[in-house]
This record gives C-alpha cells, sequence and structure tokens, in this order.
C-alpha cells in the first residue's frame, strides 16, 4: 500500500457484514453514536497523548469506493446489489467530535465520537483505530522519551526498524508531537514541514582508505555543518583525534559548526573524555549526539552517569515503542437514535473494567478556579449542565472509593466538533504548534500525574446523572437475561 491510498478496503470484514445487515435489517437511515476510547496506559503510565486525527479525518473525507474495490466486494457472494450501490455512491454524512491533537488523555475518556447512519459509522471502526492507536502510542512513547532526556533534543531515527512504509512517515510524524525536535525520515520531513537530520554511516568512513581521508572529504562537501561518526574504528584513539584535525582545518577556514556522534560503546565514558578532548582542543561548542538503541531507560541512567551528550537519536525504541508496542483503543457503540430519542446502549461483561458508559458524552478537564491547574476530568453527558457543585463517581468501575464531592472549579470542555458530513471543522495543523499546544496542556497537570515510574493517578469522574444511566440501563439488561 503506498501512503495516500484510499484506505476504504482496509478494515475487517465484518464491519461490511455488520453494514450490509444494517440496511437490510434495519431502517437505513438508523442512526448511532460509537465512542473511541482506551482502558490501559502503555508502559504502566498515567495518559497517552492523542495523536492521528488529521489523517483520521482526511481519510473519512476521502473515503470512496472505487470500481475495483465493488467488483471485489461483489466477488466475494455475501453483499447484495443495493449494499454495493449503496457504497458505490458512499460519502460521509456523520459528525465527529474529537480532543485535540497533543492532548493527555486518561483511560476510559471518548478520544473521539462519531455520531451518524450506523451502517456508515460502523465502517469507519477498524481504520479509525488503526490510525489513532498507532499514532498516540507513539506519541505518548515519545513523550516519555523526551522527558528522560530532560530537555535535550531528541531526533527520531526509526524509519528503518519502523512496521512499514507508512508506520515510518506517520510515526515520525507523532515523534514530534511527542516532543521529538526532528526527523532522519526525508519524506516525514517533506510531508509535515518537520526539520530533517543525520551525520552519515559506518560505510563513509569505511569506503576511504583511511579516517581522516573520509573525515575531511565529508569537511569539503558540508563545511558549514559538520557532524562527523567517531566510532567506526577507535573512539578515543582515532576517531576524536582524528575528527578534531578536521575541524581545525575547518575553523582556519572560517567555519564554525561541529560534532560528532557515538553510536556505540560505554556512552558515559567515552563522551565525558571526547568532550574533555574537543574542550582542550579549543572545540568547547562542539555537539556531542550519541545513538544506538536507545531508550527512556538508558537515557535516564547516561544523564545521571553524568554523560556528556547534547543532542539524542532515537530509532527502533521510539517508532515501535518496543517497551509496550500496542494501545488498545476501542470502537464502542454508546446510544441508537430513534424517531428523534437517543437511546443509551452499554457493553455489560464478566470482568466490571471493560463496562463502557451509555450515551453522547462530553469531556470535561477540572482546574481550581483561577488558576491553570487542572486536578481532575469529568466525562458527562453532552446535554447535561453542569452544577457548581457535584457528587462524583470514579469513571474507574474497579476503584474502591467510587465517591467525590467537586466544587469551586472551571470545566474547559476537551471534545469539539470537528466534521459535519464532508465539511472539516479543522484547519491543518502545523505538528510543532501541537507539540506547542501539548506541552502547554501538560504543564496544566499534576508533576506526579507526569512521573515515568510508578505515576499518581489522576482521577476521571461521571456525573451523578451519567452515573444513574449506566446504572439504569445495566439494569435494565440484568433484568432481561
Amino acid at each position: 500500500m503506498k501512503v495516500g491510498d484510499n484506505l476504504a478496503l482496509l478494515t475487517d470484514l465484518y464491519e461490511f457484514t455488520m453494514s450490509a445487515g444494517f440496511q437490510r435489517a434495519l431502517d437505513r437511515e438508523q442512526r448511532g453514536v460509537f465512542d473511541i476510547f482506551y482502558r490501559q496506559v502503555p508502559d504502566n503510565g498515567s495518559f497517552v497523548i492523542a495523536a492521528g486525527l488529521q489523517q483520521a479525518l482526511e481519510e473519512i473525507q476521502n473515503m470512496h469506493f472505487a470500481k475495483e474495490d465493488i467488483a471485489y466486494l461483489r466477488s466475494l457472494n455475501i453483499f447484495d446489489e443495493e449494499f454495493l450501490t449503496y457504497l458505490q455512491n458512499f460519502k460521509n454524512t456523520c459528525d465527529i467530535w474529537a480532543v485535540p491533537e497533543g492532548t493527555p488523555i486518561f483511560p476510559r475518556e471518548p478520544l473521539m465520537t462519531i455520531r451518524g447512519p450506523l451502517m456508515e459509522a460502523q465502517l469507519y471502526e477498524t481504520f479509525l483505530l488503526n490510525i489513532l492507536n498507532h499514532q498516540t502510542l507513539i506519541a505518548s512513547k515519545a513523550r516519555r522519551i523526551t522527558a528522560a532526556a530532560a530537555g535535550l533534543p531528541v531526533m527520531e531515527f526509526g524509519a528503518r526498524r519502523a512496521q512499514g512504509p507508512s508506520s515510518a512517515l506517520f510515526g515520525a510524524r507523532a515523534a514530534i508531537i511527542g516532543g521529538a525536535v526532528a526527523t532522519s525520515n526525508v519524506l516525514a520531513g517533506k510531508k509535515f514541514d518537520i526539520p530533517v537530520s543525520g551525520t552519515m554511516a559506518h560505510s563513509w568512513i569505511e569506503a576511504f582508505d583511511s579516517e581522516i581521508d573520509a573525515f575531511n572529504a565529508w569537511a569539503d562537501i558540508y563545511p558549514d555543518n559538520c557532524s562527523l561518526l567517531v566510532d567506526t574504528y577507535d573512539i578515543l584513539n582515532s576517531g576524536v583525534p582524528n575528527a578534531i584535525k578536521t575541524f581545525q582545518r575547518l575553523k582556519g577556514e572560517g567555519h564554525s559548526s561541529f560534532g560528532i556522534r557515538i553510536d556505540s560503546g560505554d556512552i558515559t565514558s567515552l563522551s565525558r573524555q571526547a568532550r574533555k578532548m574537543l574542550d582542550e582542543a579549543g572545540f568547547p561548542d562542539a555537539k556531542i549526539t550519541i545513538s544506538n538503541s536507545l531508550n527512556e531507560e538508558i537515557i535516564s541512567s547516561l544523564l545521571h552517569q553524568g554523560a556528556q551528550i547534547d543532542a539524542l537519536g532515537v530509532g527502533e525504541e521510539l517508532i515501535t515503542s518496543s517497551s509496550s508496542p500496542v494501545l488498545s483503543g476501542v470502537y464502542k457503540l454508546a446510544a441508537v437514535e430513534r424517531d428523534g430519542e437517543l437511546i443509551p446502549k452499554i457493553k455489560l461483561s464478566a470482568s466490571r473494567g471493560k463496562l463502557t458508559l451509555p450515551g453522547l458524552k462530553q469531556v470535561y478537564r477540572l482546574y481550581h478556579k483561577g488558576t491553570n491547574e487542572a486536578f481532575a476530568d469529568l466525562i458527562a453527558l453532552k446535554d447535561e449542565r453542569l452544577p457548581i457543585v457535584i457528587h462524583a463517581v470514579t469513571a474507574d468501575p474497579m476503584a474502591i472509593k467510587q465517591n467525590k464531592l467537586l466544587n469551586n472549579f472551571e470545566a474547559r470542555p476537551l471534545q469539539t466538533e470537528v466534521m459535519n458530513g464532508t465539511k472539516l471543522l479543522t484547519s491543518t495543523p502545523d505538528v510543532f504548534a501541537i507539540q506547542k499546544f501539548s506541552k502547554q496542556q501538560l504543564a496544566e497537570l499534576p508533576e506526579a500525574t507526569q512521573r515515568r515510574l510508578n505515576p499518581d493517578e489522576f482521577p476521571v469522574y461521571i456525573t451523578p446523572q451519567l452515573y444513574a444511566l449506566q446504572q439504569a440501563v445495566i439494569s435494565q439488561y440484568t433484568e432481561n437475561y
């Protein structure tokens, strides 16, 4: 599949069979409300960073079924011509609400809500989860890695380890949302206006008769930003000394931007000795970049040990979120509409952890009045007005302490309408503007909630009205079965 291909068939077969079934068994215009949310945070964290919304909306806007798609579906011999004709004329008529990209989101909070004909909204499940789960996962991992880097610039270097071209491309975008400053992926740089960065591979050094010849050749071609890979042979006895010789020549010619990259070995010891050698040679501003299978724990450990680092290139651990490679977002029906009435729906299970929240909802972030200090989130029914005092209930059905009195707060809604039929209601955002927004949102959360290890729980509550609705629907179904 090429990047930019129509994703109409990127779905599970049951989405099509259910959509066709809705057309035959229910009124074709029967409408429903679906929520996308997740229950568990990767890496035992407290929250995720929402990402992927822009691509998701563009794919919905672009969604259509070409002649060859219809022909393929016809060849399966399970769909009637009325349904295939519907697909042939397909266009989105759903209304969609979502939280902005870059927003920290907690378990059970609707990341996106889709309201429209059941047979239409059902078709979106798989590819929306594919997009939002992946990019939210990578943005969240990037947030953890950049937090571990403690302000040092992190460059995304993972294209060669990503699970395919699309994952490399959109993973790079998500990494920027999560806090990275650049990517090695040139296509991502072009498509999303991301700075691209990189030095050289060991093959450049090995292609010349000597390391100094390789360095000098590179310097002749790229004199104004000369960064040299120093670990091909011997970092301290060959690589750094030869780099210094090259820098001295360039400095004499009026150039001043220098750096080295270390891609192997004892990074702490080697970087400290390399820093000393560069400083003594008169290059205190020469940057030391490190790479080589870095992850958040290694980065944190290196900094704790006093490694001399100016920038980090992080590849496979970021682009695959290898320590926790799955975000299990789900797509659940929350209501159906009949004759203008919204009828709540719920998913029950033997496990209370899988209990869903019925109805059309809104998520609010609660702040101490007059501040930007968030202390909780609140899920409410979309049409309810929040009172000034709320006897809230925890959203986690597994929690021991269920009730909380909320007062003296300011409630700010997180979801906004982003799509009305084929009309996008958002502008195409600059990825660094999203990153800036995300950092602002993070700054409003308690520091203890942002810890990478053993984070404090950020409470998420539901309103009494939503709780009462949930319990009523539970009773309705448990009494009937």
